[in-house]
């Protein structure tokens, strides 16, 4: 948190009542979900398989330029409808109430590198559960970046711009190295560990399974094309990669958004993790197109405060939920996307920097940043 609480004016029955407020939200929206909300979906998934069909197809005949242009445009759309509007949301369990098996959290299988099951681990109950608390969510800083100006600084910070737009390049690898926390298990003991080396041979598999297709099958598919339909599909999972590293940037690291401690989250009520949702993500604001394809995770509040909700109800949501942050006098982080990329980057670059030492900083509170 920063050095001034934000939510400092806030009494405890304050923040009971605001978690209320927000219950009484989602449950409006859980019993208004009916058929035109599956439909919705049903829809997306059609059009985004409907639509990487035929970007394959145009890529057979990529050796023409033109050709090579609008297939590698079309899968990078579907590859990043595949990943945001679709796969991240369905891995959530947003659609698990239609009881469909082909469209359930336990059945669902993306184009990502990283095994699903293991995913809905690190993000749905990690990431979700610790939201920007240091040291318990592996999504803040992704383990590689400094992400609060308390932490102690040291020389490798000085290469996180570099080390953040090589995420960003690679960013469906970097999500299967800290889902399997590669980190803090490569160490010797740690490598042996049974269930480590069982997770480690299954995004082995998984790596194995979207190389296959995306760099061997298809490319071979496309006779003598093979060298511009692989160039297309790296070029596609490129843009994907940058995309997606754009929007969860946007939504967790401008300006604006509170980092907290984990002694802050001991005996949390429900009103308060609500609160912590809140100040820990921030918006982007766009168009009906942009939030579509950023799969509604511009509402990144909304989708932290209700991760388990019909993506298509976010924006409806958002307008409930910025007027509780009115009412509560709580800054709405939002902009549009330029500005939020912009925001996120300056700030990777101002913690890549050593600073003073801020004088709030207890001994205790210096050691547990170290740790985290």
């Amino acid at each position: 948190m920063t050095a001034i609480d934000p939510t400092a004016h806030l009494t405890a029955e304050q923040i009971e009542e605001l978690g209320r407020e927000l219950d009484a939200i989602r449950d409006e929206v859980i019993a208004g979900r009916g058929e035109k909300d599956a439909a919705y979906i049903r829809k997306v998934i059609s059009a985004q398989r409907k639509l990487e069909l035929v970007s394959r197809g145009v890529l057979l005949f990529s050796f023409f330029p033109p050709a090579w242009l609008v297939g590698t445009a079309g899968l990078s759309v579907a590859k990043i409808m595949d990943n945001m509007e679709i796969g991240h949301n369905v891995l959530h369990g947003q659609w698990d109430w239609m009881r469909d098996p082909k469209i359930h959290s336990t059945t669902w299988d993306w184009d990502h590198v990283s095994p699903a099951d293991q995913w809905k681990h690190s993000h749905n109950e990690l990431h979700h559960t610790y939201t920007n608390v240091l040291g318990k969510d592996n999504d803040l800083g992704y383990g590689i970046m400094r992400v609060d100006e308390d932490q102690k600084w040291h020389p490798f910070h000085l290469g996180q711009p570099l080390w953040n737009f090589i995420n960003a390049c690679f960013f469906e690898y970097g999500i299967a190295a800290y889902d399997l926390e590669l980190g803090k298990n490569l160490n010797k003991r740690r490598r042996k560990d049974p269930e480590f080396r069982a997770r480690a041979k299954a995004v082995g598999r998984k790596i194995r399974k979207q190389v296959l297709k995306d760099y061997v099958i298809h490319p071979l598919l496309s006779g003598p094309s093979f060298l511009p339909t692989l160039a297309a599909t790296f070029t596609a999972n490129l843009v994907r990669n940058v995309w997606t590293h754009s929007v969860i940037m946007c939504g967790h690291f401008p300006e604006g958004v509170q980092v907290f401690e984990r002694r802050s989250i001991k005996g949390e009520t429900r009103g308060q993790w609500y609160l912590r949702q809140m100040m820990g993500s921030a918006n982007i604001s766009g168009s009906k197109a942009m939030h579509f394809m950023t799969g509604n995770l511009s509402h990144q509040i909304e989708h932290h405060l209700f991760p388990d909700l019909p993506s298509n109800r976010y924006a409806e949501v958002a307008v409930k939920v910025r007027a509780l942050f009115d009412k509560y006098e709580l800054e709405y982080v939002t902009g549009p996307l330029p500005k939020q990329v912009f925001s996120a980057w300056r700030k990777v670059f101002r913690l890549s920097l050593p600073n003073k030492k801020p004088k709030g900083t207890t001994p205790a509170r210096e050691q547990e940043l170290v740790a985290a």
